[in-house]
């Protein structure tokens, strides 16, 4: 790989341990504290949040977790854009991605056939500048999975047509692929710990009920909140054509939960998106 076309981390060393031992060792903690959680299927997708690992990692950990018994080659991540406002969504034309654990190359072949839906897709260097939400998922992934494939997703949008769209991109390119989904998301931001269980609650009800459509409608309501509606309402539709038809929350809690802080918090959720065991 030439060294000009490797993304280099913009958040090591701030949000995440710049020393591979130190990383390797917090991640390690966050894993080992996480419950392994019983499905009654391999997980086809997860919800992870994307905040610095002190705030997140123990609960994104809880996801992570499914993927010591489920191993995958191939990940596509959907993340939103928190600096670049532009419609549609955007893929990267590195060769891969580098974090203090190595660099993780890009899926060209996945990469090449989601270039074939140019209304949807395609690459905005504004989006990538900056943006924590793709790579911060990244160390976990090298950890729990070793080597794989990215496909990374930069979402600038949540408008609930594109979503469907672009679910129907994801399910005809992953048909009879193993990709592991992945959506990047917070929860509700900056509001009192009761608020915010009260916005979050809505959102962990439609996940386990599994209803993209419903979510879409209560985001744009404003009686939920996720800074990365898009990504998650476009994996639920996309999995439910993919054959998953069950969502479990796995855990859930807030930045107050970590500093005591309660005054104005960010919530956080795991969950997994499977297609539950046959009845009879």
């Amino acid at each position: 790989m030439s060294p000009e076309k490797i993304r280099e981390s913009v958040i090591a060393g701030t949000w995440y341990p710049s020393d591979p031992v130190l990383l390797k060792r917090e991640l390690a903690g966050y894993l080992d504290r996480a419950a392994p959680a019983a499905l009654e299927g391999e997980p086809a997708g997860l919800v992870v949040p994307h905040a610095g690992y002190v705030y997140s990692g123990g609960v994104a950990a809880w996801s992570y977790k499914l993927l010591t018994r489920s191993m995958f080659d191939r990940v596509l991540i959907m993340a939103p854009s928190h600096r670049a406002g532009f419609t549609g969504a955007s893929i990267s034309l590195a060769d891969g991605y580098r974090t203090p654990l190595g660099v993780v190359a890009l899926d060209h072949e996945l990469i090449a056939e989601f270039r074939e839906c140019p209304d949807i897709i395609q690459y905005n260097p504004r989006a990538e500048s900056g943006e924590h939400s793709l790579e911060i998922q990244l160390p976990f992934l090298q950890v729990v999975l070793g080597d794989f494939l990215l496909t990374p997703l930069i979402i600038g949008t949540r408008a609930p047509e594109f979503c469907l769209n672009l679910a129907e991109a994801v399910a005809q390119i992953c048909a009879e692929k193993r990709v592991l989904l992945i959506a990047s998301s917070d929860l509700s931001h900056y509001h009192s710990d009761a608020t915010a269980r009260r916005l979050d609650g809505v959102c962990l009800k439609l996940l386990e009920r599994f209803d993209p459509e419903g979510l879409a409608v209560e985001v744009e309501n404003q009686t939920t909140e996720a800074c990365g509606a898009g990504p998650i309402i476009t994996l639920l539709h996309a999995g439910r054509k993919l054959g998953a038809d069950r969502c479990k929350v796995l855990n859930y809690a807030n930045s107050g939960d970590v500093t005591g802080d309660t005054s104005g918090v960010v919530g956080y959720a795991a969950a997994a998106i499977y297609r539950g065991a046959e009845d009879g």
